[in-house]
């Protein structure tokens, strides 16, 4: 069997930009929820999805923030997108969905702890992680953990993110470090771009390993100085940058792998829908509790 774990926040955002717009009768933008939900039953139209849970970010800031007040806000997100952020963990929940509901920690480090805990449970084939978040990229290996690009049907294992970054999944965190997020709202240190980053710590792995003798680096010996010059005068930033990027695996969740079994979507997502004015979606369900 196959373990699915679904970022939620990036699914909602998907369906935002991707799906029409629609307005419940009361007058509340959920276009954004109903997309979501029909990516969720695609998702589950595949009979080899059995056991499935759902990460969100309740809200977006999280503890990263006290540590880096640079760190992603919810600054700028569409009030219409933010408002479904509940509602999407509503729909979630009614169509039979484990829910991870994220606030001090984020949706990215609910995926990465469940990884950590059933990974080595033998009677999953493989866990594929739902999302296309560099940062989860952190979590694969080899061919039991790979993450899942369902908008284009890119399927990442260990070689893959290798061929993609130029390091091994261990080397993401330090990977980001250096190059930056924007996404995340940190920088990176200057001048360290993708194809150097990817060079160096492809020979060294980790920010601590980089050597301060520019000679020692795999690239030329100008370029090398300005580079070991810049980590050298940031390097404290560089290891918080790791820091903010390191996907966090102490994340308390409960369930057994028997809780994360789809048995069916609740009775109550035929009133859910019927309130957001999207009576269709019920009717693609063959199963119910």
């Amino acid at each position: 069997m196959k373990l699915h774990l679904v970022d939620g926040t990036y699914e909602l955002f998907r369906a935002h930009f991707g799906a029409p717009p629609k307005k419940a009768p009361d007058g509340r933008e959920v276009g954004a929820t109903l997309g979501f939900l029909r990516s969720m039953l695609l998702l589950l139209s595949d009979p080899n999805v059995t056991h499935v849970a759902v990460a969100f970010d309740h809200v977006i800031e999280s503890f990263r923030n006290d540590l880096y007040p640079g760190y992603k806000t919810a600054s700028g997100v569409d009030p219409n997108l933010l408002a479904q952020f509940g509602l999407a963990e509503e729909a979630a929940a009614a169509l039979g969905l484990t829910v991870w509901s994220m606030v001090e920690f984020e949706a990215d480090d609910a995926i990465a702890a469940a990884v950590a805990k059933f990974k080595k449970v033998k009677s999953i084939e493989q866990i594929v992680i739902c999302s296309v978040d560099k940062d989860l990229a952190q979590m694969v290996d080899g061919d039991r953990v790979v993450c899942w690009d369902r908008r284009r049907e890119v399927v990442l294992n260990e070689q893959g993110v290798i061929e993609k970054f130029g390091v091994p999944p261990e080397s993401i965190p330090d990977y980001l470090a250096l190059v930056g997020d924007s996404a995340d709202g940190y920088p990176g240190i200057r001048g360290w771009g993708a194809k150097s980053t990817s060079t160096v710590l492809a020979k060294f792995k980790h920010i601590e390993s980089i050597p301060k003798e520019a000679k020692k680096l795999p690239l030329a010996l100008g370029r090398a100085t300005t580079l070991v010059e810049n980590l050298q005068q940031n390097y404290k930033d560089a290891l918080l940058y790791r820091q903010l990027s390191t996907l966090r695996t102490d994340v308390p969740l409960t369930e057994k792998l028997d809780d994360l079994q789809w048995r069916g979507a609740h009775p109550r997502l035929k009133m859910f829908c019927a309130e957001l004015g999207e009576e269709r979606i019920p009717q693609r369900i063959t199963r119910w509790r």
